[in-house]
């Protein structure tokens, strides 16, 4: 059996971009997200300290290295790229252990 893996991405945004503009930039990946059959959930948050986080739940390990490879190379990715602060980024690939839902 496969084991989900939860790629996290945590950066801040330049200066002079509002999260709304960026939440809009962001739907604007949600096609080729969707398009991946290995894609199980997307989650795009923010706290109080201006730190993001875009955290998605893919089937496995070699689906999430995959899109990750080619997420740069599309149309939507310069505009995307451009509106986060590049020394800002993280992204980390694990493997899900363990996951509580609700009843």
């Amino acid at each position: 059996m496969t084991q989900h893996v939860a790629e996290t991405v945590t950066f801040t945004l330049n200066e002079g971009v509002t999260p709304e503009q960026f939440v809009q930039l962001s739907k604007a990946s949600e096609g080729f997200v969707r398009a991946n059959p290995g894609f199980v959930f997307r989650r795009l948050s923010c706290g109080n300290d201006g730190s993001w986080t875009d955290t998605v739940i893919w089937k496995d390990m070699q689906t999430a290295l995959e899109v990750a490879d080619s997420f740069g190379k599309q149309d939507f990715a310069p505009a995307l790229m451009a509106a986060i602060a590049p020394d800002s980024v993280s992204i980390r690939h694990e493997t899900i252990l363990w996951t509580l839902m609700p009843n």
